[in-house]
């Protein structure tokens, strides 16, 4: 009888435990979402799925370089990596007349290596796992396009949490090279080392990269002015629905990540 009771203390205690344990996470849930408060944008984010949303994302890519690369902004049209397994491109839009205001490309090495690797071999640390580029990023004028361009790359550290990408690599080139600084990313080689890109015209950059399972953690350690903004602030306007613009989806690089929904 002695032994029956301890086991119905211990099954008692055991069930106790439990029970605090999900109201514990339950309170943490409810505190984690009241600091995502919602705020609504003047435009939406979303991934290319069809053609005429892809000449969108061209028309800003045009529109972004011929600020500074006019002649190379003339010939830009859609390239093959557009429609490349493991890539997707994210396209801003305004909500009141459709306009594109924004565009970034996010390739990963689940298919493929990445672009940055035709032209220089990065170092051991990132040989391996899960990598994504972002490249062809392009925003409207003004200051419409600043905000644009924040949300474009809060939009890309989602897409790799949701794709559970390692490590996230840039290229840059000077000024723009102090934008990714700001935002914590850091050199993969030598400081503020500029090397010649074969994939861009051999034009110099700067190879940065950043983990993202600590990015929202150095991000608070910092006190970035934007934290708040980015980590802490649920924007229901970006929708990361994966869209596969290619004809086939053969892997041959790292195992495919489970396919989350982020936003609506």
């Amino acid at each position: 009888m002695e032994q029956l009771n301890k086991a119905g203390r211990s099954s008692v205690f055991h069930s106790q435990h439990i029970e605090h344990r999900e109201r514990a996470e339950r309170l943490e849930l409810t505190a984690v979402q009241a600091l995502k408060k919602p705020e609504s944008m003047p435009f939406t984010i979303r991934i290319v799925s069809a053609d005429h949303d892809l000449q969108k994302a061209i028309q800003i890519r045009r529109m972004a370089y011929g600020r500074h690369l006019p002649a190379f902004a003339q010939k830009m049209a859609v390239e093959g990596c557009d429609r490349d397994p493991g890539t997707v491109i994210l396209l801003a839009e305004s909500k009141l007349d459709g306009a594109p205001l924004g565009t970034m490309r996010i390739q990963t090495n689940e298919y493929a290596p990445l672009a940055v690797q035709e032209s220089v071999e990065l170092p051991s640390w990132l040989s391996t796992g899960r990598l994504a580029e972002a490249t062809r990023l392009g925003v409207a004028g003004g200051m419409i396009g600043r905000v644009v361009k924040m949300m474009l790359f809060k939009s890309l550290f989602l897409y790799c949490e949701q794709q559970q990408i390692d490590w996230t690599v840039i290229t840059a080139r000077a000024p723009l090279d102090r934008e990714y600084e700001a935002m914590l990313f850091e050199d993969v080689f030598g400081d503020r080392q500029f090397i010649p890109m074969a994939h861009v015209g051999n034009l110099p950059h700067r190879v940065l990269a950043g983990e993202v399972s600590v990015a929202r953690q150095r991000w608070e350690e910092a006190k970035h002015p934007l934290f708040q903004f980015v980590f802490q602030t649920h924007h229901p306007d970006i929708d990361l629905r994966t869209a596969d613009l290619s004809f086939e989806r053969e892997t041959v690089g790292c195992p495919e990540a489970p396919q989350v929904a982020y936003g609506r």
